[in-house]
C-alpha cells in the first residue's frame, strides 16, 4: 500500500471486495407487473438508495433463474457506464428490485474495510474523478472491472474509517428520510384534492380556466440580459436546471431585472416546453428564462394553482406530443381550455387550513435537505483530507 497525501495508507478497489454481484451484459427478459428491475439512471450520487426511475419489470422466475447472483442489504451498486458513470448508491433492506447490465454491486470485506467508509470514499471528488479520467474509449464512457485495481481509495485505521463512515451515513440517511417524508406529505395532498375535485364535486361548485385563478409569467430570453460584472448576477433557471439544479456549467443573468422574474425558494414553477413539468423550486435565487412559467395567484392559495397545474399536466403533455415540432409546447389556449373546480369562499378555507400545511412542510423539508446536502458535500472532501480530524 502507497501512502496519500492525507498521511493515510492507500488501497486499490480490488482489495476492499470479498463478492462482486455482476450479472449478465445482456437484457433480462421483462414483463408487465413484476419485480422491478433497474438501469443506471435509477443511481445517482445524490441518493442514498436506489430511485426508481421508468423502471422495467421481471417475473419471478427471472429473477430466480435468470441472474447469476442478487444484491443484498448493504451492497455498494456502481454503475460503470454512461452518463451516470460511476455513480454510487446503498442497496436497501429489503431488497427490492433486482438489476442485470452496467453496474455491479460491491461486497465490502470488512476484515479490510468498513462497508460505510467505503461507500463514502466511492462519492468523493478525487475518486469520481478518478473513474472520469479511466478508459473510455469508444461512445459511451464506461469503466471496467479491469480497472479496480487501478482504482485508489484513501485507508484510514478502521477506526476513522467508521467514524467517517458513520458520519456520512447518518447525513445521507437523514436527508432520505426528508425526501420519504415529502413523496408521504405530497402523496397525501393528492389523495385530499381527488377525494373533493373529483370523486365527491359538488354540483355548485363554479368551473373557470386554469388561466383565470393564477398569473403564468414567462421568463426572459436571459441571453440578452448578461451580467455586468461579477458582483450583480445570478444563475439563469432554464429546464436543464429545473430537473437537476443549478450547477457550474449553469448560465448567468444580471440580477438587474424586474423584480417578478427573479426566482425565490417555494416558487411554483411550469415549464411549458420540451420536458413539461410542475415544481416548486427548491434551489438558490435565479432569474428566470424563456421556456418557463412562474406562478402566481393573488386571489388563490399556492397549494391549489399548484395542485391544478399537476392535475392538467398529462393532459399538458399529451398536447405538447402531438405537435409535429422538434420541441414539444403548449400555448396560452391550453390554459384556458382547461378547466378549474372553485369551490366557495368558505370551503377553499377550511380546504386550505388542511393543504396550506402540508405544502408549507414540504418546502420546509426542501430547505433542510439542501442544506444538509451542502454541509454533507463540504464535509466528505475534509474528512478524506485530513484536513479535519475525527475524535476517537
Amino acid at each position: 500500500m502507497s501512502e496519500g497525501l492525507s498521511g493515510w495508507k492507500e488501497i486499490p478497489l480490488s482489495k476492499t471486495t470479498k463478492f462482486i454481484v455482476d450479472n449478465r451484459g445482456m437484457t433480462a427478459p421483462t414483463v408487465t407487473v413484476g419485480i422491478p428491475l433497474i438501469a443506471t439512471n435509477c443511481i445517482n450520487n445524490r441518493a442514498l438508495y436506489p430511485v426508481f426511475l421508468n423502471v422495467r419489470y421481471i417475473s419471478q422466475d427471472t429473477y430466480d433463474n435468470w441472474f447469476r447472483a442478487h444484491a443484498e442489504p448493504g451492497d455498494i451498486i456502481l454503475t460503470l457506464k454512461g452518463s451516470q458513470n460511476g455513480a454510487v448508491c446503498l442497496v436497501p433492506n429489503p431488497v427490492n428490485f433486482a438489476f442485470a447490465q452496467d453496474m455491479v454491486a460491491l461486497r465490502a470485506d470488512e476484515n479490510v474495510i468498513d462497508p460505510l467508509f467505503l461507500f463514502a470514499a466511492l462519492r468523493t471528488c478525487d475518486v469520481q474523478k478518478q473513474i472520469k479520467n479511466m478508459d473510455v474509449s469508444g461512445v459511451i464512457p464506461h469503466f471496467k472491472k479491469s480497472d479496480f485495481d487501478k482504482l485508489i481509495l484513501p485507508y484510514p485505521e478502521k477506526s476513522i474509517q467508521k467514524i467517517i463512515g458513520a458520519i456520512y451515513f447518518c447525513l445521507c440517511n437523514k436527508i432520505d428520510l426528508l425526501h420519504r417524508q415529502n413523496k408521504t406529505l405530497e402523496s397525501m395532498a393528492e389523495t385530499l384534492f381527488r377525494q373533493w375535485f373529483v370523486e365527491d364535486v359538488q354540483e355548485s361548485w363554479e368551473a373557470r380556466p386554469l388561466s383565470a385563478i393564477a398569473d403564468f409569467l414567462n421568463g426572459l430570453a436571459c441571453q440578452k440580459y448578461p451580467p455586468q460584472n461579477g458582483f450583480d448576477k445570478l444563475p439563469v433557471l432554464k429546464i436543464k436546471e429545473l430537473s437537476s439544479g443549478i450547477t457550474e456549467l449553469s448560465d448567468w443573468a444580471t440580477s438587474k431585472v424586474k423584480s417578478e422574474y427573479i426566482v425565490e425558494f417555494g416558487d411554483v414553477i411550469f415549464a411549458w416546453s420540451a420536458s413539461l413539468m410542475v415544481k416548486v423550486w427548491d434551489g438558490e435565487r435565479c432569474v428566470l428564462n424563456q421556456h418557463l412559467f412562474k406562478v402566481t395567484s393573488a386571489d388563490f392559495p399556492k397549494w391549489f394553482y399548484l395542485m391544478w397545474c399537476k392535475h392538467h399536466l398529462a393532459e399538458f403533455i399529451s398536447i405538447s406530443s402531438a405537435h409535429a415540432t422538434t420541441m414539444g409546447h403548449i400555448k396560452r389556449g391550453d390554459l384556458d381550455a382547461a378547466m378549474v373546480i372553485v369551490p366557495s369562499e368558505r370551503e377553499l378555507k377550511e380546504m386550505s387550513m388542511i393543504m396550506t400545511p402540508l405544502l408549507e412542510k414540504q418546502i420546509a423539508n426542501a430547505k433542510q435537505i439542501k442544506l444538509l446536502q451542502k454541509f454533507r458535500d463540504e464535509l466528505l472532501p475534509k474528512l478524506m483530507s485530513g484536513e479535519m480530524r475525527v475524535a476517537l
